[in-house]
């Protein structure tokens, strides 16, 4: 504790030291637009202005970032980049290769950020050794919500196996209860793929498959099993699926007519914004399997002339990782702060179990990204599994087949 007090105070002065000759100012690019959202950034806002900042909201809604990163191309090219920027996983090393991203490794060390970060987590804000980056969170994608009254009133207990997964789900369809709650879109079929994934293979196998892209793993007997488990997924999703929004599945495991929903920790948003108690209302667990995947928001700093936005980049990347943003971020947002060091005591008992998960995968080894949420792989490679895994799921292709167009696929986009 000795060690943080005093790099946050050695950090401050440095910034104070700077903005003498300049007012810090930060041009924010983010696509933070929902309700939690936006009450999370505007705390932030209120933090850089106690601190004598000017900020400058440029919020882009849509597509899951991706309006936001066509806004970002376009400010690039024109040699007028945002002071922040969001940004996650691959995408921030794809900039940093551009030569458009700032070193922001002083405020780093005198926060002592390598002490209270993951290290997996770290080396996502490193760009060859310096820090790029600051993230804001740390959201759980392999988890399985379920509607505890259904659950309850079947005699069906939370699955820790897929064989038990596979059977509660069948006693619910026989009770005429839709098994699992989902939409028929790419990225929600991806996370689900991953999950089975990670429970299939185990960590190792995971790794191999999904960030090293073993050709051997990938084309392996236990790759067939999990499509094999895709397949049975299937038939536990109503015939209506198509399209539907995830929020909009995670109401249907609120209302009874599904049980159960896998999906990031934002579904977890979605319960308690509608007032449901976790452990009461609804119950979270880890998908069937060991290991933590995870999907980290970050800030990445541009390049930018001036002192007063280098000022404000500094006070920004303070700030984004300090322990009062993180604590009510996360609250507001659902998953769990990227420091480990950040106090849980107003934070749900899911949020604990996965802050518990968390630091044990860490420490194991098992604690990894994320491939449907753009966390483990570029563009061109994550796009070519998850093509696979949505041409799967909504055919009769045979698993031997797509583990065969998994392989073509990737092998294709490299």
């Amino acid at each position: 504790m000795k060690t943080y007090v005093t790099g946050a105070v050695s950090a401050l002065s440095m910034i104070v030291s700077t903005s003498a000759f300049a007012e810090p100012t930060a041009e924010v690019l983010h696509y933070w637009t929902s309700g939690g959202e936006a009450k999370s950034v505007a705390v932030l806002q209120k933090e850089f202005a106690d601190k004598g900042g000017s900020w400058t909201d440029m919020p882009v809604a849509g597509g899951g970032g991706d309006a936001a990163m066509t806004a970002l191309r376009a400010r690039v090219l024109s040699g007028n980049a945002p002071t922040a920027v969001q940004l996650k996983g691959p995408a921030i090393q794809e900039w940093y290769e551009e030569g458009v991203l700032a070193d922001i490794t002083d405020v780093a060390e005198a926060n002592n950020w390598e002490a209270v970060l993951p290290a997996s987590i770290a080396g996502h804000m490193k760009c060859e050794g310096t820090w790029c980056a600051a993230p804001v969170n740390v959201h759980r994608v392999d988890w399985i919500w379920a509607n505890a009254e259904v659950l309850s009133a079947n005699g069906i207990e939370m699955p820790t196996t897929w064989d038990a997964f596979n059977a509660a789900a069948e006693k619910l369809q026989e009770a005429g209860i839709i098994p699992l709650a989902h939409g028929g879109q790419a990225w929600q079929d991806a996370t689900i793929f991953e999950a089975v994934a990670l429970g299939i293979l185990g960590p190792e196998g995971y790794r191999k498959a999904f960030v090293e892209l073993d050709k051997e793993t990938l084309t392996s007997d236990a790759m067939i099993a999990v499509f094999d488990q895709m397949r049975i997924m299937r038939g536990f999703v109503d015939s209506n699926f198509s399209g539907r929004d995830w929020n909009l599945a995670t109401s249907m495991v609120m209302n009874g007519e599904a049980a159960f929903q896998i999906m990031g920790d934002w579904a977890k948003g979605e319960f308690m914004a509608a007032g449901k108690v976790p452990g009461e209302d609804f119950l979270c667990a880890s998908t069937p399997g060991e290991g933590f995947l995870y999907n980290v928001d970050s800030f990445a700093m541009f390049d930018v002339d001036g002192e007063d936005k280098k000022a404000g980049q500094q006070l920004l990347a303070e700030l984004v990782v300090g322990q009062n943003f993180q604590k009510v971020f996360n609250l507001n947002k659902g998953s769990i702060p990227a420091r480990t060091d950040v106090t849980l005591d107003e934070f749900d008992s899911c949020a604990h179990l996965s802050s518990e998960d968390m630091k044990a995968s860490s420490e194991g080894g098992s604690l990894l990204p994320s491939y449907a949420h753009g966390m483990a792989l570029r563009g061109a490679q994550a796009g070519a599994i998850t093509d696979v895994v949505t041409a799967h799921f909504n055919s009769d292709m045979s698993s031997t087949d797509a583990v065969q167009m998994l392989a073509d696929g990737i092998a294709n986009s490299m």
